[in-house]
């Protein structure tokens, strides 16, 4: 062992006893696998002169019978959806890597791309998403850094780009220096209610990325609905959470999402609606059961309209027509 690592070796260890209770420290990482019982990532590509989207999300859950990956490709337009739970999933918790490989799919990701194959859809994606999260605290605020919570969430990349091909499902696509946005959620599995959007083509001289999620969030016996909102307006970074003032409501029938967050200096107001036929379905990892299910429903190309005031005056408003929108639910 050298000086320096003799230094470092305790911060390090510490450093990774802390975030294995799911937390992380100001200005931490949060890529790498935490160790809880299911961690996520999630890439969402868009190419507005077509109207294509592609969503990948892979996890690696953990199970007494050896870890596994819930993991989906969905495409539009089309209603395609491949989803697979891969057996023999390895999440590293120095760096971002997590691979798995078997029958059921392939999945090999790192911070500088994506590799996942399941049934006859393969997404081959080379991602440029060096741009440094600016804030103390993750996506989440202070409650990034609150030990033993049932979920936590990180947009970690608000604006970077992909390169490469989506085959299978009826496509053959590609992609070259799309727009890319991708996050990270992990903890004791999903809320038991959640809700979900996020958007980046606002228009071709806009350098806007707004996203937002929200759920039950769980403390042991204590429960509370919350939901946080970020968005980038250029070099700035807006975030705001509670304690801030963030409401948010959802109607089913009409599939229209409504968020407003206040702080004293900002305003951001979200009004999103599902079009074009049904959601896509997406699956919902049960870590425990070794199983996912079906309930987690988005739209890939809903609409996001949004407005961000400063101390009263309107910065940014615009339209987004493929904002992708959801909401889901754990079985009882």
């Amino acid at each position: 062992m050298t000086a320096v690592d003799a230094v470092t070796w305790p911060h390090r260890e510490l450093v990774a006893l802390y975030r294995r209770t799911g937390a992380d420290v100001p200005y931490g990482d949060p890529l790498p696998s935490h160790g809880t019982e299911m961690e996520g990532w999630f890439w969402r590509l868009t190419d507005p002169v077509s109207g294509r989207v592609v969503v990948a999300l892979c996890s690696c859950n953990q199970h007494p019978d050896g870890d596994w990956s819930t993991a989906a490709i969905a495409l539009e337009p089309g209603a395609a959806v491949r989803s697979a739970a891969i057996s023999g999933a390895v999440a590293d918790r120095r760096e971002f890597a997590v691979r798995a490989d078997h029958d059921t799919g392939v999945l090999d990701a790192d911070r500088t791309g994506l590799r996942l194959t399941i049934d006859d859809c393969a997404v081959d994606l080379r991602v440029d998403n060096t741009e440094p999260w600016p804030k103390v605290f993750g996506g989440g605020g202070v409650f990034s850094s609150v030990p033993f919570l049932n979920q936590y969430w990180h947009p970690y990349c608000l604006g970077g780009r992909a390169s490469g091909t989506v085959r299978g499902a009826g496509v053959d696509w590609q992609f070259d220096d799309a727009r890319l946005y991708c996050e990270r959620n992990w903890g004791a599995g999903f809320p038991q209610r959640w809700w979900w959007g996020e958007a980046h083509d606002f228009g071709d001289d806009d350098d806007v990325c707004v996203a937002f999620s929200g759920g039950l969030l769980e403390l042991g016996p204590l429960s509370r609905e919350v939901t946080a909102v970020v968005v980038r307006l250029g070099s700035r970074v807006l975030r705001i959470t509670p304690p801030a003032l963030v409401t948010h409501s959802f109607d089913r029938d009409s599939w229209h999402w409504q968020i407003t967050a206040r702080t004293l200096q900002f305003v951001v107001e979200l009004d999103g609606r599902g079009i074009s036929g049904p959601p896509h379905v997406l699956p919902v990892p049960i870590p425990s059961e070794r199983r996912n299910v079906d309930t987690d429903y988005e739209y890939l190309a809903g609409t996001l309209h949004c407005r961000v005031r400063e101390w009263g005056r309107v910065i940014f408003e615009g339209t987004s027509e493929l904002a992708g929108l959801e909401v889901g639910s754990r079985p009882a």
